[in-house]
């Protein structure tokens, strides 16, 4: 056993010494306490050692998480938004759907209260169920036929104004020429029937879906928004029916007629109901007796 001398013990005693009061300066400290809170001292010197440490994770936690929990959330709003625009669509469809069935209703009720003002030529209500394209949108088909007493040269009609005549009978469809088209035609006269003498025939022409009303003396007054009604003369169409308006007037003159523009009263382009009526000219009888003078210039 090596012993120490002399003076190695003199060296080391100041190092004895500093152990010795770090020693006993941790135990002080150990049981000292902060005033107020009754906290050890080392336990508070220890946390405010590791409080930067601590703020920096907690920092970068707390983005970590609020980076991942905004993607959640936007997740989220997108699947709600999605939901909502479904619900959305379904909602308008629900509307259009409602606003349809009460535009159809409101024109079945004025088909049947215009159907009651005619009762004298049966009418027969009916709903167009598809166009013919290949004479240019001109005429249409309705699912009434023969099986409903529907014939050909019915006139077919709306409360707004005259449509067209039958053209073509099914046992349960028909086919209906529009008055716009240029191989139709009706008698008319604008003004009142029975006291205006502004008469003529309307008939397509091909051109904005308008009617031309041709054969009106250049010495009538005819005014655009004039009203236009069926004479009866073409032995289609009862008289006294609406055709439409005049829109444009050529004048005429003393020694040429007016070129009439009329707009149909009837929303030609966009039927869904009309009515065909039982309507026959009433024929005219052979007169009983010979006119006079019929014999005038015979030999005896």
């Amino acid at each position: 056993m090596v012993r120490s001398t002399q003076k190695e013990i003199r060296q080391r005693a100041p190092l004895w010494l500093l152990v010795l009061l770090v020693l006993n300066f941790g135990l002080m400290s150990w049981d000292a306490k902060v005033a107020g809170t009754q906290q050890p001292v080392v336990k508070a010197w220890a946390q405010s050692a590791v409080m930067p440490l601590q703020r920096a994770t907690t920092g970068v936690g707390g983005a970590g998480f609020g980076f991942f929990r905004g993607l959640w959330e936007m997740r989220n709003a997108r699947d709600e938004n999605q939901i909502l625009r479904q619900r959305l669509a379904e909602d308008e469809t629900k509307i259009r759907d409602a606003q349809a069935a009460l535009d159809e209703n409101e024109r079945l009720k004025k088909l049947l209260d215009f159907t009651k003002n005619v009762p004298e030529y049966h009418p027969v209500p009916a709903r167009v169920v598809a166009r013919d394209p290949s004479v240019w949108f001109n005429t249409l088909i309705i699912n009434r036929g023969s099986l409903d007493g529907v014939d050909l040269d019915m006139p077919v009609v709306t409360p707004e104004g005259i449509v067209g005549r039958i053209v073509g009978v099914g046992p349960v469809s028909s086919q209906v020429m529009l008055l716009t088209d240029e191989r139709s035609a009706a008698g008319a006269v604008v003004g009142q029937l029975g006291s205006s003498n502004a008469i003529g025939s309307v008939r397509g022409f091909g051109k904005n879906g308008l009617l031309e009303m041709r054969y009106v003396s250049g010495l009538e007054t005819v005014n655009v928004g004039d009203y236009v009604v069926t004479t009866g003369q073409d032995k289609i169409y009862p008289p006294g029916l609406n055709v439409g308006t005049v829109v444009e007037v050529k004048q005429g003159t003393t020694t040429t007629p007016h070129t009439i523009y009329v707009k149909p009263g009837a929303r030609l382009d966009s039927l869904e109901e009309v009515a065909v009526l039982n309507y026959r000219a009433p024929q005219n009888n052979a007169p009983e007796k010979a006119l006079p003078n019929v014999d005038k210039g015979k030999k005896k």
